[in-house]
């Protein structure tokens, strides 16, 4: 509960919600000495509890929400399987290389990435192994390695202590920050939803415009998805997209759109006539430079809800630099703690992609809290979270002694299975219950342009 009233407190929200919640189990249910399974069930419930205000605010009273941590905390992980095969989730050349005084660890999911990393070590890409990689990374120290990396539009972190990320500047722009921002933007009139029955899911007739790819937006629009809200996840033809896309695109429309040309720039903005929020996890000024930055949506949306989601925040020296989970955990001293308190000698991840996925809940939350405020106060509003604003509280929530040493809870109970675009797709259900409108996905999965840009 301290965990979920440090998220609540800052979404304008009234704290009678608070009542309706139920939160059982307790750390540790994954090997790890932070807060994971905390960090899961909060942010779930939050997003739980802030769809259901919305139905309170469109008549159909508070709910009941219900979510236990061992549940929350395997959906994080994210586990699911296609036609009973487990995809392999990292490229050969992701994952953490020795360099000359520590290490670095590369982001390689992306070819692009991945290719533009190893000419950055001096290797050729097509001829290019794993061991050469390691060879020439550790001819570098690990800053001068991220710092052009960085410069060069790259991914990769080099591994800081605690102590060491807390004497940058970008962890003082960090920790100056609240976990999340939610403010005005402009003036509107409450934009008008359709009216709901009590057994109706309380972001029914919401249309959300979801332009992300890497995870933390696709958990958020799935989250939203599963509270009713119609969600319209827009692709690039050009770009692609991570094997995960199959368990995070259930509940969702799937459309291609291609912004760097007139056409598909036209259609965004026809869908966004309509649309009631816009989410966006694209990297820092990337949307914005095609037109499609919050002052710009107000203006032609008056009452849109814009929730924008970056790596290291919108302030502070990294607030334009991309990244991952794996890479913001290694860069904040995740990996160096964990480490520490297992007794390895090599950097150790946490279980999850814990920062992701609970950002991920956190835009959802955002997104219904925002969409509270447009109902009550009208205007236009943005949202904005970050990976490494998440890790900041995550670490606030402290340490579980002895959490690294277990077994990890079986993910069995929770398993589901449905027919989907991509095969058949077993993955976790919900953990967020609720007693009047249990969450779920009514569309199944399917593959990047599967719909048309249109609403239903």
């Amino acid at each position: 509960m301290d965990a979920l009233r440090s998220i609540w407190r800052g979404t304008g929200l009234p704290d009678e919600a608070l009542q309706q919640v139920d939160l059982a189990g307790r750390d540790p249910v994954l090997p790890s000495s932070f807060a994971v399974g905390a960090a899961a069930q909060a942010s779930i419930a939050a997003a739980a509890l802030a769809a259901c205000e919305l139905g309170q605010v469109r008549g159909t009273g508070r709910q009941q929400v219900s979510v236990d941590l061992a549940h929350a905390a395997a959906e994080c992980i994210g586990w699911f399987s296609i036609d009973g095969k487990e995809p392999a989730l990292w490229d050969r050349f992701s994952g953490l290389y020795r360099s000359a005084d520590g290490w670095v660890r590369l982001h390689a999911n992306f070819a692009h990435h991945r290719d533009g990393a190893l000419r950055l070590l001096g290797l050729d890409p097509p001829t290019a192994e794993r061991a050469d990689a390691e060879a020439a990374m550790r001819r570098w120290t690990s800053l001068d390695f991220e710092t052009a990396a960085a410069e060069a539009g790259l991914v990769a972190a080099a591994l800081r202590t605690f102590d060491e990320w807390d004497a940058t500047p970008q962890a003082a722009a960090i920790a100056a920050q609240p976990l999340f921002r939610i403010r005005r933007i402009g003036d509107a009139p409450p934009l008008t939803l359709p009216s709901l029955l009590p057994s109706t899911r309380p972001l029914a007739g919401v249309k959300v415009l979801e332009l992300t790819r890497i995870l933390a937006g696709p958990v958020g629009g799935r989250t939203l998805a599963a509270h009713g809200a119609d969600v319209m996840l827009v692709n690039s033809p050009r770009l692609p997209n991570i094997a995960s896309i199959a368990e995070t695109s259930r509940g969702k429309l799937s459309a291609h759109l291609d912004l760097t040309l007139a056409q598909g720039r036209e259609d965004l903005w026809r869908l966004l006539e309509d649309a009631h929020v816009f989410v966006q996890g694209y990297r820092p000024g990337g949307l914005a430079a095609l037109g499609f930055d919050p002052a710009t949506l107000a203006a032609r949306r008056p009452g849109i809800v814009c929730v924008s989601l970056s790596a290291y925040g919108s302030e502070g020296p990294w607030a334009g630099r991309r990244g991952f989970d794996s890479l913001v955990q290694t860069a904040m001293g995740f990996n160096a703690a964990e480490a520490e308190a297992s007794g390895a000698e090599k950097p150790r991840a946490l279980p999850m992609q814990i920062l992701d996925q609970a950002t991920g809940y956190l835009m959802a939350m955002c997104t219904a809290a925002a969409l509270v405020r447009q109902q009550r106060e009208g205007g236009s509003w943005l949202a904005e979270v970050s990976l490494a604003q998440t890790g900041h509280w995550l670490r606030g929530l402290g340490r579980v002694p002895g959490g690294g040493d277990i077994e990890p809870a079986s993910i069995e109970p929770w398993k589901t299975c449905a027919t989907s675009g991509f095969g058949e797709l077993s993955a976790l259900g919900h953990s967020a219950t609720l007693d009047r409108t249990p969450p779920g996905w009514d569309r199944p999965s399917m593959p990047p342009g599967s719909h048309p840009p249109a609403w239903p």
